[in-house]
């Protein structure tokens, strides 16, 4: 891994939390994620479960948290089983942690090798009235791939038909969506190298640039700053390209006139940060460009200022959606007849605006959260209106990480250009 990371404590207080919020006499097993093939040979990069990294940061393949807080003995209160490295692992793999560097990262104490994780778990589980299991719970998730966490829970309860299974997945949702300051320090950093490298790119981009080459380098500017990687598949779409809203092919030549939407940031420590800007390829917006681009920039503005504790989903985006109709009138995309007829299930503003303001980020870049609880301090959200308009080629979406603090909404990107003279100055070396 590139990031060095040891925070112990961080780690041993959201076992602590989580413990708090299981049953009596309770043993919840996490797996760490699946390896999956790439081709005869490989298999792609390894993600960490979130959830085991929340509880551990352990960030290695075929690893289990066993914690049973309630154990009669005390050894097996929290356990961590590893892979077991070998030479031949050593020389081909690299680097796996050993049980002292497991400690470290950790901060448990009882560490073993995995192939003793059924021995031990058999030794003590007749002891627990109470199972608790993981499975990915994320709503925007649907299953398609039988994935390691389905696959032990068919394994234990064949083994141990008779005990009372539990969900972890609400526990996680309500604790991981409340950030530490240790947590949003990381979170910090991953959206300061995003804003290092969206700098790079309004120096790079000119005329004729490929996407693919702005793509390179954003990367080089992450890596060289020891960050994961991407944060998710990078967007550069110049031109009509902006209005396809997850669009990752990054194969096409940025033309003269043509205004570049970028969805693009890091991942730094397992944390991510999250950024769109929309750019002139020529340093310049035309007048209509820039009132486009003003007013997705006001609907960021004003949606911003709502993102305070006791907010309701629901309600902001009800909100965002009355200030973007105002926008897309001034710029006579939509009339007042067409709001006035609109059916309320799909405003006209979807037409052009069709996406959600704002997700919780952390670990995940769509975090784990409840979309029904309120807003609380400690959560980190985007803010990312957009207007999208395929007849005109051209798409605009401007997007920040924003901390909700007591003293309200504290913008992790606040560094990083966003007005539109700003923008063009840098880009015309300024």
């Amino acid at each position: 891994m590139k990031y060095q990371i040891k925070e112990p404590i961080l780690h041993a207080k959201h076992r602590e939390n989580f413990s708090f919020n299981i049953k009596k006499n309770s043993l919840a097993i996490i797996n760490a994620s699946d390896e999956f093939p790439r081709s005869g040979d490989q298999t792609f990069s390894f993600k960490q479960n979130p959830d085991l990294f929340y509880l551990t940061g352990i960030d290695q393949e075929q690893t289990i948290l066993l914690l049973f807080p309630d154990c009669p003995n005390p050894l097996y209160r929290e356990v961590l089983f590893l892979r077991q490295t070998n030479e031949h692992i050593a020389v081909w793999e690299g680097y796996k942690y050993t049980k002292e560097q497991a400690k470290e990262t950790s901060g448990i104490q009882n560490i073993y090798w995995l192939d003793e994780f059924w021995p031990i778990l058999s030794s003590i589980i007749h002891y627990a009235e109470h199972i608790y299991l993981n499975t990915n719970e994320n709503d925007r998730y649907e299953q398609s791939v039988p994935y390691r966490d389905l696959r032990f829970i068919s394994q234990i309860k064949a083994k141990y038909p008779l005990h009372r299974y539990e969900r972890a997945a609400p526990i996680f949702r309500k604790l991981r969506a409340i950030k530490s300051d240790t947590e949003l320090k990381y979170i910090q950093q991953a959206c300061n190298i995003t804003g290092d490298a969206f700098r790079r790119v309004l120096r790079f981009v000119k005329p004729n640039v490929g996407e693919w080459e702005i793509e390179a380098e954003i990367i080089h500017e992450f890596i060289r700053q020891q960050a994961t990687g991407h944060a998710y598949a990078p967007i550069i779409a110049s031109g009509v390209n902006a209005c396809i809203l997850h669009y990752n092919d990054n194969n096409r030549f940025c033309n003269n006139g043509d205004v570049i939407l970028f969805d693009f940031a890091a991942e730094y420590g397992n944390y991510n940060a999250d950024l769109s800007r929309s750019i002139p390829v020529n340093g310049k917006f035309t007048q209509r460009q820039k009132d486009v681009y003003n007013a997705v920039l006001h609907v960021f503005k004003e949606a911003k200022k709502m993102l305070l504790p006791g907010t309701i989903w629901n309600e902001y985006h009800e909100e965002v959606g009355k200030i973007m109709t105002a926008e897309l009138i001034k710029l006579n995309l939509l009339d007042r007849h067409d709001v006035e007829k609109q059916d309320p299930k799909m405003p006209a503003y979807k037409k052009y605006f069709m996406h959600g303001t704002s997700h919780h980020l952390g670990i995940d870049v769509h975090d784990f959260a409840s979309r029904y609880e309120p807003f609380a301090i400690g959560n980190v959200l985007t803010c990312e209106p957009g207007i999208y308009i395929p007849a005109e080629g051209l798409g605009i979406r401007i997007e920040n990480d924003i901390y909700i603090s007591e003293s309200g909404p504290i913008d992790l990107m606040q560094h990083i250009p966003i007005e539109a003279e700003e923008i063009e100055d840098i880009m015309n070396g300024a």
